[in-house]
């Protein structure tokens, strides 16, 4: 066996970052990673290691925290950068990452969007927006079952949100297949654990908001609308996307409805999608009645999707569950780090 990858993560003391830190730690291909702080993390100036942050990883020498530097990331030969930043961090720092000849895979929503419109809702402010477009158009959409093919050679992929993954990979095979009644609507009714909101508190993540409650958020104005439409070619009026805060620390579930262009029958649905996943290690069709539930994906990179279908043929109702920090984040951050270097999709993610 060769060298190992040598990788860094920048942002490792939040919710993704620690999960793709341990993911890192034990991949057979990947060396012992270089955890970067950013000088506004507030923990890290008084942290400097992650252990102290996260005192389930104590032992074994410690992770420690070091600042962002890119003569020492040269140095240490590292080839790939991981960013789980904020956005507008992402969107600032990853160009001059790229400049220094390093790939990036950024779990931020800074680079997913190539609609002008669908990004607004971020409110960027680029210094260069000439950088900005080039690689905006560049950036590869990190969901390696519809783009494997363009991941291996990116420079930069955006790995894709959590909800935006649940909701991509249920109605794929269906838009593809050309069955879905889209003049009628999509209605995607989408809940996630708190961990989904990031580690910085605010009112409604407080334990006194969630627990023993269920609301929703964000309605027609959710940033993951954007990359849904995009990725699945849809117009927004044709889809209704609402999220959930549930009362729990992790986990997905997206319960989507759609009308049928013709009377279909269980087994063409099912026959859909396992032709459209043939061969795909992270996805599970379920056979129907059987429907996913998120403790079944939970703690895995695993997308599992199931439905019913009406006695009528026509009326479908989809259900996907995702863990939104793997195969919403960081497992599929690790998933995408596989095929930009040629290793199989499931290695460090068993």
């Amino acid at each position: 066996m060769g060298a190992k990858l040598k990788t860094a993560v920048l942002g490792a003391t939040g919710y993704s970052g620690v999960e793709l830190t341990r993911l890192l730690l034990r991949h057979p291909l990947v060396d012992k990673p270089m955890l970067l702080s950013r000088p506004a993390e507030k923990e890290t100036t008084e942290a400097a290691n992650l252990a102290d942050i996260f005192p389930a990883l104590s032992g074994n020498g410690g992770y420690p925290l070091q600042p962002l530097s890119w003569s020492t990331l040269k140095e240490q030969g590292v080839e790939l950068l991981f960013f789980a930043t904020p956005h507008q961090a992402s969107r600032s720092l990853v160009p001059e990452a790229l400049s220094h000849g390093l790939r990036v895979v950024d779990l931020s929503g800074a680079w997913r969007l190539k609609q002008e419109q669908n990004r607004a809702v971020y409110g960027f402010k680029d210094s260069d927006a000439a950088t900005a477009a080039e690689l905006t158009k560049k950036a590869v959409y990190g969901l390696p079952e519809l783009n494997s093919d363009q991941i291996p050679s990116a420079s930069l992929v955006a790995n894709p949100g959590c909800y935006a993954t649940s909701v991509i990979l249920a109605l794929a095979p269906l838009l593809k297949a050309g069955i879905v009644d889209r003049e009628r609507g999509i209605i995607s009714d989408s809940k996630s654990g708190v961990s989904g909101a990031g580690k910085e508190p605010n009112a409604r993540t407080h334990f006194v908001s969630v627990a023993d409650n269920l609301s929703a958020y964000a309605v027609f104005g959710h940033r993951h609308m954007g990359e849904i439409v995009e990725q699945l070619h849809l117009s927004a009026s044709e889809l209704i996307f609402t999220p959930h805060l549930l009362p729990i620390p992790r986990g997905i579930l997206s319960t989507i409805y759609v009308h049928l262009n013709s009377v279909t029958t269980p087994a063409e649905v099912e026959s859909y999608f396992r032709e459209f996943y043939a061969g795909k290690r992270w996805v599970r069709v379920f056979a129907t009645p059987r429907l996913p539930e998120i403790q079944f994906s939970l703690n895995t990179n695993y997308c599992d999707l199931g439905f019913c279908l009406a006695e009528d043929g026509r009326r479908l109702v989809l259900v996907s569950c995702v863990d939104n920090l793997l195969k919403g984040a960081a497992g599929q951050a690790v998933q995408n780090m596989n095929l930009m270097y040629g290793w199989g999709e499931e290695e460090g993610l068993h």
